[in-house]
């Protein structure tokens, strides 16, 4: 079995498929051919400069009239660049361009003698150019409404650079990625986004073998409200609850619609706004999904639940204020804010305080323990309710600084104002005028008059 082995490692050496190592002898006699050196210096790429190959004999003569083969690796094998022919002081110069790719810089240099070959190998390392990272975006925009990010990357010297950038979006805590481009052979990108509130970038250049990477000056937009924002009067107090934005607005216009309550929305509300007893169930109420303007002049998406029977009333008055450009602070369902053992339901008294519009909520009257709000038969909505304050038996809630004070869009003080107007339009009355300025009623009131309503001394909220 050795013998076998050996005799095929002699066969393949024979071949020349496997290099054997090399012995003394033949170092000795490489270093008796002479001695062949190649420097190729170092500079930026795209620039030219001169590899020099200098041939000497074993005694470190020169040889002149001696052929040499420059050659330059490809990425994958080494092609010939020129066979040069060695001077009198036994070099030769060539003038060579360094490339981008680091591989593409090798080079090596070959010489034949009587028995074997000389040759010398340099892997050039390119110097790196400085950068310069543009960008270019439109300073304000509309919302919902796109723009396009214009990106140009150049060397200091005006090279266009070809590479990976990062369009990164100002957060709270520092910046994150948005988007991956390449910049083309001109140093240019472009990306178009719908940035949907005000919003700050920065592009970052990724450094290559060649250059170096750069991080651009922050470009900011200025997101403009599609909508015309509330001029509230001076020294109005903000609502004393905050609640987050809502989602943007789904489709074209109010794009209201009433669905039965689904399953996700029914377990948020049993134990909340609903309990065993309740004068409706779940069959008798609808989800109304709706678009609104908001203060900021924003459009949004909002919820109420209502009562089947005023579905489509509801959908026709939220309709109508969309269209007659009506702010509303915020359309959450009342079973955000929590179950109140005060009010033995979800807490009217939290989304009064964050201005928040509602509708169902089996619950009792605010400031009448123990009597049903109209609010548990789903018939009834309150909007803006800290412009619109309610005086209940334990006085106005939930603020008094806008008692007897108006405003043309989100305050009313007379069934003149065009909420109270599109709300009668559509078969809802304003049922306690001032006393409940932002409680209305989908169904026929038999008494209606400017003094309270009889509900244990107060109105019936």
């Amino acid at each position: 079995m050795l013998t076998r082995l050996g005799a095929l490692l002699a066969l393949v050496l024979t071949a020349g498929l496997l290099a054997a190592p090399a012995t003394a002898a033949d170092r000795d006699a490489r270093a008796a051919d002479g001695r062949l050196d190649l420097a190729v210096p170092r500079g930026y790429a795209d620039a030219t400069v001169t590899a020099t190959v200098r041939l000497l004999d074993a005694d470190g003569a020169p040889q002149p009239e001696q052929q040499v083969d420059l050659q330059r690796f490809d990425g994958s094998d080494w092609q010939p660049v020129a066979t040069l022919t060695t001077g009198p002081d036994g070099t030769v110069e060539l003038p060579v361009t360094l490339r981008r790719t680091p591989e593409r810089n090798r080079f090596r240099a070959l010489h034949t003698t009587a028995d074997g070959r000389l040759s010398d190998r340099r892997d050039v390392a390119v110097l790196r150019r400085n950068t310069v990272l543009k960008g270019f975006v439109q300073k304000k925009v509309r919302d919902g409404r796109p723009v396009t990010l214009r990106i140009s990357w150049a060397t200091g010297s005006g090279v266009a650079v070809p590479g990976a950038v990062r369009v990164e979006r100002g957060v709270r805590s520092g910046w994150t990625t948005v988007r991956r481009l390449r910049t083309d052979r001109d140093g240019k990108a472009r990306w178009t986004t719908t940035p949907r509130s005000d919003v700050r970038y920065r592009l970052v250049g990724e450094a290559s073998s060649w250059h170096t990477g750069d991080t651009s000056p922050v470009l900011r937009v200025d997101n403009l409200p599609p909508g015309t924002p509330v001029n509230l009067p001076a020294g109005a107090p903000d609502p004393r609850r905050d609640l987050p934005d809502q989602a943007r607005a789904v489709g074209k216009g109010a794009n209201a619609s009433a669905v039965r309550i689904p399953d996700a929305t029914w377990r948020s509300m049993v134990g909340t706004s609903w309990r065993e007893g309740c004068p409706v169930g779940r069959p008798g109420l609808r989800l109304v999904r709706t678009n609104y303007w908001d203060f900021e002049g924003y459009r949004r998406r909002g919820e109420l639940v209502v009562n089947a029977a005023i579905a489509g009333k509801t959908v026709g008055v939220m309709r109508a204020l969309y269209a007659a450009d009506i702010p509303i602070r915020h359309m959450y369902r009342v079973d955000r804010f929590g179950y109140s053992d005060r009010l033995r339901g979800a807490d009217d008294y939290a989304s009064m305080a964050a201005d928040n519009t509602s509708a169902f909520n089996c619950r009792d009257v605010v400031g009448a323990p123990g009597r049903t709000s109209p609010h548990s038969y789903g018939r009834s909505i309150d909007i803006n309710p800290w412009e619109n304050p309610y005086r209940s038996n334990d006085g106005w809630t939930p603020n008094t600084w806008w008692v007897g004070k108006s405003h043309p869009r989100v305050a009313w003080r007379s069934s003149e104002h065009p909420v109270v107007r599109i709300f009668a339009a559509h078969g809802f009355r304003w049922t306690y005028g001032t006393f409940d300025a932002h409680h209305f009623d989908g169904r026929p009131v038999a008494r209606t008059t400017r003094r309270p309503l009889a509900c244990g001394g107060g109105v019936c909220h």
